[in-house]
Parts: C-alpha cells; sequence; structure tokens
C-alpha cells in the first residue's frame, strides 16, 4: 500500500525544509527526495529549491566539502569511493573537483597506513602473498587507488620484516 501525500502548503514545506538544511547539511537529490512525500507539483518543487539556495540553506559546494571531509574523517574512505558516493547523491561533477582541490593530495592517503596495519592483526592467512591479496582488496574497498595501498603495503611489510 502507497502511503497518501502529505497535504500542506508550499510556505509550511519551505519552512519544513529549511529547517531540516539548518540542522545539517543537504544536497539537492537529498531534498527532491524528502518533497516526493508532499503533494507538490513539479515547479513547485523546483521553486522550493531555487529560494532554499538563495537563502543559502541549501549549497551543493558546502554540502561537498563537509561530506568529502566526514567520510574520510569517519568512515576512513578513500577518494574513489567519497567521489562515487557523491555521483550517485546527483552532484555535478565541477563541484566534486572543485571540492576535491581544497583538500590537499596527501589528506587521502594519511590513514590509510594505520587502517592497513590495524587490519592486519586480525587476518590470519598461512602466507604474505595472501595476507597483502587481502589488504589489498580491503583498502580498495575503503576506496583508495591501487598506489597508495602498495605504497603503504610496502612500508608496512618493510617494517615487518626488519
Amino acid at each position: 500500500m502507497i502511503a497518501p501525500k502529505i497535504q500542506l502548503s508550499e510556505e509550511k514545506i519551505f519552512a519544513r525544509m529549511a529547517t531540516l538544511c539548518a540542522k545539517r547539511e543537504s544536497c539537492k537529490s537529498e531534498i527532491l527526495k524528502k518533497l516526493d512525500r508532499y503533494d507538490l507539483e513539479e515547479h513547485a518543487k523546483k521553486r522550493i529549491i531555487t529560494k532554499l539556495e538563495k537563502e543559502n540553506y541549501l549549497n551543493e559546494k558546502r554540502y561537498c566539502r563537509s561530506f568529502i571531509h566526514d567520510k574520510h574523517q569517519f568512515n576512513k574512505w578513500g577518494r574513489t569511493k567519497i567521489e562515487f558516493a557523491l555521483r550517485q547523491k546527483q552532484i555535478p561533477s565541477e563541484v566534486i573537483v572543485s571540492a576535491f582541490s581544497e583538500f590537499p593530495a596527501s589528506y587521502f592517503g594519511e590513514p590509510l597506513l594505520e587502517l592497513l596495519r590495524r587490519k592486519s592483526k586480525t587476518i590470519r592467512t598461512k602466507n604474505d602473498f595472501d595476507k597483502r591479496t587481502k589488504l589489498i582488496r580491503y583498502a580498495l574497498g575503503k576506496g583508495y587507488t591501487m598506489d597508495e595501498t602498495l605504497r603503504c603495503l610496502d612500508s608496512l611489510f618493510d617494517k615487518n620484516q626488519h
């Protein structure tokens, strides 16, 4: 059974969306998804989005910077996974590129060595080759590049050898 659409005035819906955007960063696609719950015509949704942008409640670049920072700091995601998640949220490519340019290149490789060190302790294999393979798969799944991963693995395994 499909839930009936909520009947509210455009002003009240705008106020709800503005409150939501004031509490946490949101992107256009998230707000549009929320607006789908209301009985609104497409041009009314566009007016609400435009007004949210004009009053700076909704700012895709600010959202992008915040998303990149949070996913990197708290989830320890690499650049590739963050980029993919932003594209899924329908953020324009130029906004993504611009937001990433504000972070130094070394920023995304920093937590990888520690992540691999911790993960390495939990992996039980018969040889180093299998262990490296599992760590590579883990790092790629977290969104790090093969170059970053191999560089960190080389330093990790060099330290273990001595």
